[in-house]
């Protein structure tokens, strides 16, 4: 699935990735894909809370050499 927008946290520690992440989706319109790579260990759990919590729909994750690419569709 390609991404309207990549994001690149990698080096950022909890909380930022998700923080930046939070900022960046505001921007996109309803439907659209951000792809969300980072390093830090914790976002594995914190992107997923961050949907479940915020309502965007959580599409997967793909561990890369080095760092995780996090995919969200923003919902409405």
């Amino acid at each position: 699935m390609d991404a309207d927008l990549t994001l690149d946290a990698r080096g950022l520690l909890c909380p930022l990735p998700v923080l930046k992440l939070r900022k960046r989706l505001k921007s996109l319109e309803i439907g659209q894909v951000l792809e969300l790579w980072a390093d830090d260990p914790a976002a594995v759990i914190d992107v997923q809370h961050y949907c479940t919590e915020s309502g965007h729909d959580f599409l997967g994750m793909d561990e890369q050499d080095g760092y995780t690419a996090y995919r969200v569709r923003k919902a409405g």
